[in-house]
């Protein structure tokens, strides 16, 4: 499931989904596994030209996209870029190219068979509370980047 969306710019149609800037990436995250806020966080930090919005899974945005592509929260985050929905291993690869930089030499993940590179996702993201565990809402995230929430 690394590319959900079929048609681009297909949340725009929904009515169910909150208006939001799609002139940049949006990524959404698990705003309580710690793993996923403090991965939030470390981009938001090396997001240096400010490429990428963020949401929270919890707020009424991120459920939304989550039930327009038919994702659950408990599989994988999402990267909304230039209309289309990504997830695990191609979301991140995606996402390098996005923040580009430094960031683009490790887009060669992406020689990698996207189903062994998925396979080691789905096994983090399976055990992603039980490994990191939990933290209070967005706790992870300081007041400047919760800020940057849409």
């Amino acid at each position: 499931m690394p590319e959900v969306s079929t048609q681009a710019f297909s949340y725009r149609d929904d009515p169910s989904i909150p208006s939001f800037d799609d002139d940049k990436a949006l990524f959404v995250f698990d705003g309580i596994c710690v793993l996923c806020s403090g991965g939030a966080s470390w981009l938001m930090r090396h997001d240096r030209n400010g490429r990428v919005n963020f949401t929270p899974a919890q707020e009424r945005l991120g459920q939304s996209l989550y039930t327009h592509y038919g994702v659950e929260m408990d599989e994988s985050y999402l990267l909304i870029a230039n209309g289309r929905a990504y997830t695990a291993s191609r979301g991140y690869i995606e996402l390098c190219r996005i923040l580009s930089g430094w960031w683009r030499p490790l887009c060669v993940f992406a020689g990698i068979p996207e189903r062994l590179r998925d396979g080691a996702y789905a096994v983090i993201a399976r055990n992603r509370y039980r490994w990191f565990g939990k933290s209070g809402y967005c706790e992870l995230l300081t007041d400047a980047q919760r800020k940057r929430l849409i």
